[in-house]
Protein backbone atom coordinates (compact mmCIF):
# COMPACT_ATOMS: atom_id res chain seq x y z
CA UNK A 1 0.00 0.00 0.00
CA UNK A 2 1.79 3.05 -1.01
CA UNK A 3 1.60 6.48 0.63
CA UNK A 4 -0.37 7.72 3.83
CA UNK A 5 -3.36 7.18 4.99
CA UNK A 6 -5.38 10.01 5.80
CA UNK A 7 -6.63 10.53 8.97
CA UNK A 8 -10.54 12.26 10.30
CA UNK A 9 -11.44 12.41 13.89
CA UNK A 10 -14.78 13.60 15.32
CA UNK A 11 -17.89 12.86 17.09
CA UNK A 12 -21.18 11.18 16.92
CA UNK A 13 -23.36 13.80 15.92
CA UNK A 14 -23.29 17.47 16.11
CA UNK A 15 -27.07 18.42 17.86
CA UNK A 16 -26.22 18.49 21.73
CA UNK A 17 -27.57 21.25 24.20
CA UNK A 18 -24.42 20.95 26.89
CA UNK A 19 -22.04 21.88 24.34
CA UNK A 20 -23.61 25.15 23.81
CA UNK A 21 -21.35 27.64 25.37
CA UNK A 22 -18.80 24.74 25.97
CA UNK A 23 -17.76 23.24 22.63
CA UNK A 24 -19.83 26.02 20.63
CA UNK A 25 -19.09 30.14 21.46
CA UNK A 26 -22.20 31.62 23.57
CA UNK A 27 -24.24 32.99 21.25
CA UNK A 28 -23.93 30.91 18.25
CA UNK A 29 -27.00 30.41 16.18
CA UNK A 30 -28.11 26.39 16.16
CA UNK A 31 -28.23 26.72 12.34
CA UNK A 32 -24.29 27.67 12.38
CA UNK A 33 -23.46 24.70 14.56
CA UNK A 34 -22.51 21.92 11.71
CA UNK A 35 -20.27 24.81 10.06
CA UNK A 36 -18.49 25.69 13.09
CA UNK A 37 -18.06 21.91 14.48
CA UNK A 38 -16.36 21.21 10.93
CA UNK A 39 -14.32 24.09 11.52
CA UNK A 40 -12.86 22.30 14.40
CA UNK A 41 -13.17 18.47 13.75
CA UNK A 42 -12.47 16.89 10.35
CA UNK A 43 -15.33 14.56 10.42
CA UNK A 44 -18.56 13.66 11.90
CA UNK A 45 -21.61 10.47 12.21
CA UNK A 46 -24.79 11.12 10.74
CA UNK A 47 -27.07 9.24 13.45
CA UNK A 48 -30.34 10.55 12.42
CA UNK A 49 -30.28 8.13 9.72
CA UNK A 50 -30.48 5.41 12.49
CA UNK A 51 -34.15 6.33 12.59
CA UNK A 52 -35.16 7.41 9.72
CA UNK A 53 -34.29 7.94 6.25
CA UNK A 54 -33.53 11.74 5.24
CA UNK A 55 -33.86 13.47 2.13
CA UNK A 56 -31.49 14.44 -0.70
CA UNK A 57 -32.02 18.32 0.56
CA UNK A 58 -30.49 17.50 3.92
CA UNK A 59 -27.34 16.04 3.20
CA UNK A 60 -26.56 18.72 0.47
CA UNK A 61 -27.01 21.20 3.10
CA UNK A 62 -24.27 19.31 5.37
CA UNK A 63 -22.01 19.36 2.43
CA UNK A 64 -22.44 22.83 1.91
CA UNK A 65 -22.13 23.93 5.46
CA UNK A 66 -18.53 21.69 5.53
CA UNK A 67 -15.07 22.49 4.28
CA UNK A 68 -13.17 20.69 1.55
CA UNK A 69 -11.70 17.59 2.91
CA UNK A 70 -14.27 16.95 5.82
CA UNK A 71 -16.40 14.08 5.39
CA UNK A 72 -19.26 12.41 7.29
CA UNK A 73 -20.09 9.02 8.16
CA UNK A 74 -23.61 7.31 8.13
CA UNK A 75 -25.54 5.10 10.30
CA UNK A 76 -27.09 2.84 8.96
CA UNK A 77 -30.91 2.25 9.74
CA UNK A 78 -32.44 0.08 12.94
CA UNK A 79 -34.94 -1.19 9.89
CA UNK A 80 -31.81 -2.69 8.81
CA UNK A 81 -29.71 -3.68 12.10
CA UNK A 82 -32.30 -3.80 14.77
CA UNK A 83 -35.58 -4.72 13.46
CA UNK A 84 -34.77 -7.06 10.58
CA UNK A 85 -31.50 -8.02 12.24
CA UNK A 86 -29.70 -8.26 9.07
CA UNK A 87 -31.91 -10.83 7.27
CA UNK A 88 -34.14 -9.94 4.03
CA UNK A 89 -32.85 -6.67 3.98
CA UNK A 90 -32.42 -5.76 0.48
CA UNK A 91 -35.57 -3.60 0.04
CA UNK A 92 -34.44 -2.12 3.19
CA UNK A 93 -31.02 -1.65 1.78
CA UNK A 94 -32.35 0.03 -1.89
CA UNK A 95 -34.76 2.03 -0.07
CA UNK A 96 -32.16 3.63 2.35
CA UNK A 97 -29.25 3.93 -0.23
CA UNK A 98 -32.09 5.58 -2.73
CA UNK A 99 -32.59 8.33 -0.27
CA UNK A 100 -29.95 10.73 -0.84
CA UNK A 101 -26.51 10.23 0.83
CA UNK A 102 -24.48 10.36 -2.24
CA UNK A 103 -25.71 14.32 -2.37
CA UNK A 104 -23.20 14.39 0.41
CA UNK A 105 -20.36 14.03 -2.92
CA UNK A 106 -16.74 14.01 -2.09
CA UNK A 107 -18.07 14.27 1.97
CA UNK A 108 -19.62 10.84 1.64
CA UNK A 109 -17.67 9.04 3.96
CA UNK A 110 -18.02 5.19 5.16
CA UNK A 111 -21.67 3.44 6.39
CA UNK A 112 -21.44 2.11 9.95
CA UNK A 113 -23.90 -0.65 10.98
CA UNK A 114 -24.14 -0.79 14.41
CA UNK A 115 -25.88 -4.43 15.45
CA UNK A 116 -27.90 -4.42 18.89
CA UNK A 117 -26.02 -6.58 21.87
CA UNK A 118 -28.34 -9.21 21.58
CA UNK A 119 -27.90 -10.01 18.38
CA UNK A 120 -25.63 -13.25 18.25
CA UNK A 121 -23.47 -14.17 15.22
CA UNK A 122 -24.52 -16.33 12.04
CA UNK A 123 -22.09 -16.94 9.56
CA UNK A 124 -24.61 -17.52 6.81
CA UNK A 125 -26.86 -14.11 8.00
CA UNK A 126 -23.46 -11.90 8.26
CA UNK A 127 -22.50 -13.64 4.67
CA UNK A 128 -25.62 -12.64 3.41
CA UNK A 129 -25.75 -9.20 4.35
CA UNK A 130 -22.04 -8.78 3.69
CA UNK A 131 -22.41 -9.92 0.18
CA UNK A 132 -25.21 -7.11 -0.45
CA UNK A 133 -23.51 -4.34 0.40
CA UNK A 134 -22.47 -2.43 -2.96
CA UNK A 135 -18.71 -2.01 -2.48
CA UNK A 136 -18.54 0.83 -5.47
CA UNK A 137 -20.45 3.49 -7.25
CA UNK A 138 -21.76 1.36 -9.99
CA UNK A 139 -23.01 -1.73 -7.30
CA UNK A 140 -24.52 1.37 -5.54
CA UNK A 141 -26.42 2.87 -7.77
CA UNK A 142 -27.95 -0.25 -9.47
CA UNK A 143 -29.34 -1.39 -5.32
CA UNK A 144 -30.58 2.22 -5.17
CA UNK A 145 -32.21 1.77 -8.43
CA UNK A 146 -34.54 -1.06 -7.05
CA UNK A 147 -35.88 1.85 -3.94
CA UNK A 148 -39.58 0.41 -4.35
CA UNK A 149 -40.99 4.16 -3.98
CA UNK A 150 -42.38 4.45 -0.98
CA UNK A 151 -39.92 7.33 -0.17
CA UNK A 152 -42.33 9.94 -2.02
CA UNK A 153 -39.10 10.59 -4.67
CA UNK A 154 -37.08 9.12 -7.83
CA UNK A 155 -34.12 7.49 -5.81
CA UNK A 156 -31.15 9.81 -5.35
CA UNK A 157 -28.27 8.19 -8.49
CA UNK A 158 -25.81 11.47 -9.20
CA UNK A 159 -22.49 10.40 -7.27
CA UNK A 160 -20.77 13.68 -8.45
CA UNK A 161 -17.53 13.78 -6.39
CA UNK A 162 -18.25 10.19 -4.53
CA UNK A 163 -15.01 8.33 -4.44
CA UNK A 164 -15.15 4.99 -2.68
CA UNK A 165 -18.14 3.43 -1.08
CA UNK A 166 -17.26 1.47 2.59
CA UNK A 167 -18.67 0.30 5.53
CA UNK A 168 -17.86 -0.55 8.90
CA UNK A 169 -19.64 -3.37 11.43
CA UNK A 170 -19.94 -2.71 15.03
CA UNK A 171 -20.73 -5.94 16.64
CA UNK A 172 -21.88 -5.86 20.57
CA UNK A 173 -22.76 -10.25 21.26
CA UNK A 174 -19.64 -11.44 22.37
CA UNK A 175 -19.99 -14.56 19.83
CA UNK A 176 -18.67 -12.25 17.36
CA UNK A 177 -15.29 -13.36 19.23
CA UNK A 178 -14.81 -15.77 16.30
CA UNK A 179 -11.76 -15.91 13.58
CA UNK A 180 -14.78 -16.62 11.30
CA UNK A 181 -15.83 -13.03 11.91
CA UNK A 182 -12.81 -11.60 10.87
CA UNK A 183 -12.50 -13.53 8.25
CA UNK A 184 -15.61 -12.40 6.74
CA UNK A 185 -14.93 -9.03 6.92
CA UNK A 186 -12.11 -9.09 5.47
CA UNK A 187 -13.32 -10.73 2.55
CA UNK A 188 -15.82 -8.18 2.13
CA UNK A 189 -13.30 -5.38 2.80
CA UNK A 190 -15.60 -3.85 5.65
CA UNK A 191 -13.86 -2.54 8.92
CA UNK A 192 -14.51 -4.14 12.36
CA UNK A 193 -15.14 -1.03 14.65
CA UNK A 194 -12.32 -0.93 17.05
CA UNK A 195 -14.56 0.36 19.98
CA UNK A 196 -11.91 0.61 23.11
CA UNK A 197 -14.06 -0.78 26.15
CA UNK A 198 -13.25 -3.15 28.51
CA UNK A 199 -15.49 -5.84 26.99
CA UNK A 200 -13.93 -5.14 23.41
CA UNK A 201 -10.41 -3.74 24.07
CA UNK A 202 -9.04 -4.60 20.76
CA UNK A 203 -7.37 -2.73 18.20
CA UNK A 204 -8.34 -4.82 14.98
CA UNK A 205 -8.23 -3.98 11.14
CA UNK A 206 -10.47 -5.99 8.93
CA UNK A 207 -10.39 -3.38 6.12
CA UNK A 208 -8.13 -1.20 4.28
CA UNK A 209 -9.13 1.62 6.28
CA UNK A 210 -9.54 1.94 10.49
CA UNK A 211 -12.84 2.76 12.06
CA UNK A 212 -13.22 3.53 15.93
CA UNK A 213 -16.12 4.65 17.87
CA UNK A 214 -14.25 4.91 21.11
CA UNK A 215 -16.33 4.39 23.59
CA UNK A 216 -14.14 3.72 26.68
CA UNK A 217 -11.18 4.12 27.61
CA UNK A 218 -10.94 0.47 28.20
CA UNK A 219 -8.22 0.93 30.87
CA UNK A 220 -9.89 0.19 34.92
CA UNK A 221 -10.89 3.08 36.38
CA UNK A 222 -10.82 5.48 33.45
CA UNK A 223 -13.95 7.76 33.33
CA UNK A 224 -12.74 9.96 30.11
CA UNK A 225 -9.65 10.12 27.96
CA UNK A 226 -7.06 11.55 29.41
CA UNK A 227 -3.89 13.14 27.86
CA UNK A 228 -2.06 9.98 28.07
CA UNK A 229 -4.51 7.82 26.42
CA UNK A 230 -4.93 10.22 23.88
CA UNK A 231 -1.01 10.07 23.14
CA UNK A 232 -1.50 6.08 23.25
CA UNK A 233 -4.25 6.22 20.83
CA UNK A 234 -2.40 8.61 18.48
CA UNK A 235 0.58 5.94 18.31
CA UNK A 236 -1.97 2.82 16.95
CA UNK A 237 -3.45 5.42 14.23
CA UNK A 238 -0.40 7.38 13.12
CA UNK A 239 0.78 3.67 12.97
CA UNK A 240 -2.07 2.64 10.60
CA UNK A 241 -1.97 5.96 8.65
CA UNK A 242 1.63 5.48 7.62
CA UNK A 243 1.13 2.13 6.60
CA UNK A 244 -1.63 3.73 4.02
CA UNK A 245 -4.98 2.94 6.26
CA UNK A 246 -7.48 5.87 6.46
CA UNK A 247 -8.91 6.46 9.59
CA UNK A 248 -11.96 7.34 11.13
CA UNK A 249 -12.43 7.99 14.73
CA UNK A 250 -14.99 9.21 16.59
CA UNK A 251 -15.51 9.61 20.33
CA UNK A 252 -18.87 8.42 21.36
CA UNK A 253 -18.19 7.75 25.22
CA UNK A 254 -20.75 8.11 27.92
CA UNK A 255 -18.73 11.65 28.61
CA UNK A 256 -19.86 13.68 25.95
CA UNK A 257 -19.42 17.02 26.90
CA UNK A 258 -15.48 16.56 26.25
CA UNK A 259 -16.22 14.68 22.77
CA UNK A 260 -15.40 17.42 20.62
CA UNK A 261 -12.22 18.31 22.80
CA UNK A 262 -10.79 14.54 22.93
CA UNK A 263 -11.65 14.48 18.81
CA UNK A 264 -8.79 17.81 18.92
CA UNK A 265 -6.69 16.52 20.73
CA UNK A 266 -6.38 13.43 18.84
CA UNK A 267 -6.06 15.35 15.87
CA UNK A 268 -3.39 17.94 17.15
CA UNK A 269 -1.67 15.10 18.41
CA UNK A 270 -1.15 13.19 15.39
CA UNK A 271 0.18 16.31 14.02
CA UNK A 272 -3.35 17.44 12.09
CA UNK A 273 -3.67 21.44 11.78
CA UNK A 274 -6.66 23.27 11.05
CA UNK A 275 -7.25 26.69 10.49
CA UNK A 276 -8.18 27.44 13.89
CA UNK A 277 -5.32 25.85 15.75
Amino acid sequence: MAGQGVVRTGTAGWVYEPWRGTFFPKGLVQKKELAYAASRLTSIEINATFRANQKPESFMRWAGETPAGFQFSIKGPQLVTHIRRLKNCRQELANFFASGPLALGDRLGPFIWQLPPNLGFDRDVLAAFLQCLPRDVDAYQALAREADGKGKAPPFLAADGVGRIRHAMEMRHPSFEDPAVNALLEEFNVARVNADTKENPARRLTADFAYCRLQGPARTGAEGYGPDDITDWAASIGDWRDAGHDVFAYFVHEDKVHAPGNAIALRQALGIKLQGD
